[in-house]
């Protein structure tokens, strides 16, 4: 095992993404499949490319990328793009006219075989998010926050719906929506290519934050509306825009009934969040959500009106969890709903024909899409595994991947794309009426160490866990000390049946000579409602309680694990659990990697935090309680607090004023900033150093 060159190739490979298809689109006649995948394991350039009949062949790759747009630029940096390129894409309905933007130009490529090279459109500016219409004729983009729309040959560029000031964008999702809701989009085409559902997103009320880089002093700060816990969100609106330039405003519901909201300490009945929105033959909808996230109601949309109809209303006591891709709704415009049943603890899918399709246990993870009165979808009946699942009413309920792993697809007729993430590694298999036809290649690289995680179900609550062990390790021996290396929060899983890029990395911290524990406390995904909901008004104290037991019940397991020497590192919300153990527990944790580290939480934005821990003003002893500032003169264990100094997530802000609070209580600690880097970090000579610097810091910190 090749352990010595692999934060290199940790970096090179930016975590292994690269050559790795994604993006899936397949089309409706089953025939042709797109995706984007660069070259090879090594090669951040990614290229748009077509499967058929058997084989893959590159539809577009870039020549020259150009200049990212800056609206594009924060786009990728919400998807965590990490690969540069063709990185995203749209299609018409028949999945024949694509279209991408390289550096602000618009593109389009035919898949049906014709012969034609990528065509470059003319566009009045730089085009973010080009969608081509369902009938193919038109692409609509955005270009200075404005929509705009264009033949695909090139012909009559025109406006659509242009922004009243600086302040205002068409066709693009505001932050909260894309960084903590994971809607990416701002548009969305009527079935007929005669319309368009546009939000309208209004920041002008939103506080601007400034974001400088202090290695290049001569450039003026960056500043962006960012709205934090407690202030004010941007306004998102609705506005149905037709291609004649005809406008209607969609007129939804200021707030929820309050006879029907569940109230709390603190209740915000206005309608502040746009969390889905769409348009198929059944017409437009879009689904708002509450302030304090207790009530949303999704709405049909009358195009020629405006006028709005309830087709359905979702409450929750602490806050709504919604099921990526519901509700949506089958051909035939039946609603595919997300629900909990009484009772229950896991998440179902019903449909409003054939009522409950999903059987108690089985929780639901993901709708993927619906195919005619077919539902497709993941879900789990074991935390550590996604599955992915089809539902129709002639077929009834089938899983259609097999073995352990995580893993998701895409489908169009008869076809679907399965992607798996398996314990022995990544593979894409092409399934055709459900029997496998042939694979498109994964090319990342193969890691230089080779995870060897044991599987374990720690304490009373069977906390999952993975256990990382030196390959050289003889058991008795005893002497290793112990590296914790969670995530911890929402969102997120690490304990896994799959061979993901965090397995490699503890492999390889195993290889330096520690045991290293990667536990799944409450919050987590994957273990029911009460599981995620356990840290409503305390994101730490749960989280913290759960690591320490899993590491008292790893000890029990394996006696080699010296707990006089625990470190722990973790990144985001996982630097935040790095931080708050060494000021808590410094009984238990010896010293601390914190990167990235929300320590102020009311410095992080509204729609996430006040998703566990409500309104700082009505509610301020839960910020006072989780966040790490107020505690810093707790510290007595060594602390490193690593940073990206471009990062417009969790801002420097966090990591300087948590510095500031620990040199005013006389607690010495160290500070790693990184000039340039954002919230994620991937950069070959910066990935790589920084994982060799922590370890350096904790072997000299644990005394190995």
């Amino acid at each position: 095992m090749n352990a010595q060159g692999f934060p290199r190739q940790f970096a090179r490979t930016r975590r292994f993404s690269l050559g790795v298809p994604r993006r899936f689109t397949v089309s409706p006649d089953g025939g042709r499949v797109l995706f984007v995948r660069s070259d090879a394991g090594d090669d951040p350039v990614s290229r748009l490319w077509l499967y058929e009949d058997g084989s893959e062949r590159v539809l577009a790759g870039p020549r020259d990328a150009g200049v990212v747009p800056e609206a594009e630029r924060v786009r990728r940096e919400r998807a965590r793009e990490t690969s540069r390129g063709v990185v995203a894409y749209a299609t018409d309905r028949e999945v024949r006219v694509v279209a991408y933007a390289l550096g602000g130009e618009l593109w389009t490529v035919r898949t049906d075989g014709d012969g034609t090279a990528p065509r470059r459109v003319p566009t009045a500016g730089p085009a973010v998010d080009p969608r081509p219409s369902p009938d193919g004729t038109l692409v609509a983009y955005v270009t200075g926050g404005a929509l705009r729309v264009v033949r695909t040959d090139g012909t009559g560029d025109r406006l659509l719906a242009a922004p009243e000031n600086a302040d205002v964008t068409y066709g693009l999702a505001d932050h909260v929506a894309a960084e903590s809701l994971g809607r990416m989009r701002g548009h969305w085409w009527s079935p007929d290519s005669d319309a368009l559902l546009v939000a309208r997103v209004d920041t002008s009320m939103v506080q601007r934050w400034h974001l400088a880089d202090p290695a290049r002093p001569g450039n003026a700060p960056r500043a962006f509306p960012y709205p934090a816990a407690g202030t004010a969100n941007a306004e998102t609106t609705m506005h149905v825009v037709r291609v004649d330039g005809e406008r209607v405003a969609v007129r939804t519901p200021a707030a929820a009934d309050p006879e029907h909201h569940v109230r709390g300490r603190w209740t915000d009945t206005a309608f502040e969040y746009v969390v889905t929105a769409g348009w198929d033959a059944a017409g437009p909808f879009v689904n708002v959500q509450t302030r304090d996230q207790r009530t949303a109601y999704l709405m049909g949309i009358d195009p020629a009106t405006g006028e709005t109809s309830l087709l359905h209303m979702q409450r929750d006591g602490a806050w709504l969890e919604f099921v990526p891709g519901a509700p949506t709704r089958t051909a035939a415009g039946s609603p595919v709903l997300a629900f909990v049943p009484p009772g229950g603890d896991v998440r179902g899918l019903r449909t409003a024909g054939h009522g409950a399709i999903t059987p108690p246990g089985l929780n639901v993870r993901e709708v993927l899409c619906t195919l005619g009165e077919r539902v497709l979808f993941t879900a789990s009946d074991e935390p550590t595994e996604v599955h992915v699942w089809s539902y129709g009413p002639d077929s009834g309920l089938v899983r259609l991947s097999e073995g352990p792993g995580v893993h998701t697809a895409a489908a169009g007729g008869g076809t679907v794309v399965l992607d798996s993430l398996t314990p022995e590694g990544h593979t894409v298999t092409v399934l055709r009426d459900g029997k496998p036809a042939g694979h498109i290649a994964v090319r990342a690289e193969e890691p230089l160490v080779t995870p060897r995680p044991v599987r374990l179900s720690l304490g009373q609550r069977e906390l999952r866990s993975l256990l990382f062990l030196p390959s050289w390790h003889e058991p008795g021996a005893g002497g290793l000390p112990v590296l914790l290396s969670p995530y911890g929060g929402p969102g997120v899983q690490l304990a896994v049946r799959a061979r993901a890029w965090w397995a490699a990395v503890g492999q390889w911290w195993a290889e330096q000579g520690f045991a290293v524990l990667m536990t799944d406390g409450r919050g987590t995904p994957g273990r029911g409602v009460a599981w995620e909901k356990s840290v409503h008004g305390d994101q730490l104290t749960p989280v913290l309680e759960d690591q320490v037991d899993a590491l008292h019940a790893a000890a029990g397991y394996c006696a080699d694990l010296d707990l006089g020497r625990v470190g722990i590192r973790g990144w985001s919300f996982g630097g935040y659990l790095a931080a708050g153990a060494v000021l808590h527990r410094p009984d238990v944790f010896h010293a601390a990697v914190a990167g990235a580290a929300p320590t102020d939480l009311r410095l992080y934005d509204t729609h996430w935090k006040e998703r566990y821990l409500g309104h700082p003003g009505v509610l301020p002893e839960n910020y006072e309680r989780c966040s790490l500032v107020e505690h810093a003169g707790k510290l007595t264990r060594p602390l490193m607090l690593v940073h990206g100094m471009a990062d417009d997530n969790v801002l420097p802000a966090h990591m300087v004023r948590f510095s500031a609070a620990l040199l005013a209580a006389g607690r010495p600690h160290t500070v790693l900033p990184l000039p340039g880097s954002g919230h994620l970090v991937t950069e070959e000579g910066v990935a790589d150093r920084l994982l060799l610097l922590e370890l350096d810091f904790l072997k000299k910190s644990l005394g190995c």
